[in-house]
């Protein structure tokens, strides 16, 4: 069994999480509903996502599963009665009623084992049911992998990060689909899509974006590599925080996603 899931700061991932919404609308569009659908939400985050799911469900239901406590509990919000939400590791994840869909975006990479996570997802489901989701790919941050393993093998840092494992699993296409048939789908499909996003808003400090939830930097290890904390802007007493906004741009190719689309026998 691997290491359980991170709990995240739901708040701060809420407001960082824009880009989420067009990768979930680039699947949701080709998921044809009858609105009557019970449907896993399999990594539900913050429920920036889940509230698109909802609208399309109006005669449904949604299960709402993430293996942070403060995600699961911030995604409460945005569901109705007749939705549920868990807290569940999605390897080790167990229904008491099947499901017509499993709906995901921005979650696999997440997880390391992806024999496992099919495994389970095709258990959830009823049969001739669906799996539609959308992940980080093959090259998904490659250049900033690169960066990072460079800075990462320097003094002082080299000594903090040995034996470090990288958190993330961006798996080819081809992978996915042998998985997916040896996880026992019927049909498997998956392919890479490029998806350009910049921020058109000022960019959200390094400082700002979510982390996991388990408190200060252990004692002794090297500081960090910006050197000052970023000035905040001053603003009219009472003013609201404007949420970044983001954009199509193909001068910049940041995340190629992994698009997934099977069916159950």
């Amino acid at each position: 069994m691997g290491a359980p899931p991170r709990d995240w700061d739901a708040a701060s991932y809420q407001r960082v999480s824009v880009p989420h919404e067009e990768w979930a609308l680039s699947i949701l569009d080709r998921l044809e509903l009858a609105g009557d659908e019970r449907v896993l939400d399999a990594g539900c985050g913050s429920g920036r996502v889940t509230a698109l799911l909802i609208e399309r469900l109006p005669e449904g239901s949604v299960v709402a599963v993430d293996g942070s406590p403060s995600m699961v509990e911030e995604v409460r919000s945005v569901l109705r009665p007749q939705d549920e939400a868990l807290v569940s590791d999605l390897t080790e994840l167990r229904l008491d009623k099947p499901v017509d869909v499993v709906f995901s975006s921005a979650v696999f990479h997440w997880v390391l084992d992806h024999d496992a996570l099919f495994r389970t997802l095709r258990g959830t489901l009823k049969p001739g049911g669906r799996l539609a989701a959308q992940n980080g790919g093959a090259g998904n941050i490659s250049r900033l992998k690169k960066s990072s393993e460079e800075i990462a093998g320097r003094e002082p840092y080299a000594a903090h990060f040995e034996g470090f494992g990288e958190p993330w699993n961006y798996a080819a296409p081809e992978q996915t689909e042998e998985r997916l048939r040896a996880a026992g789908f019927a049909v498997a499909r998956a392919w890479l899509q490029p998806w350009d996003i910049v921020a058109r808003a000022r960019r959200v400090p390094a400082h700002r974006l979510p982390r996991p939830a388990h408190g200060p930097p252990a004692r002794g290890s090297p500081r960090p590599l910006h050197r000052r904390r970023p000035r905040a802007r001053k603003r009219a007493p009472g003013a609201r925080l404007r949420a970044p906004q983001y954009r199509r741009n193909g001068r910049l190719t940041m995340a190629p996603l992994c698009l997934v689309w099977v069916r159950q026998p």
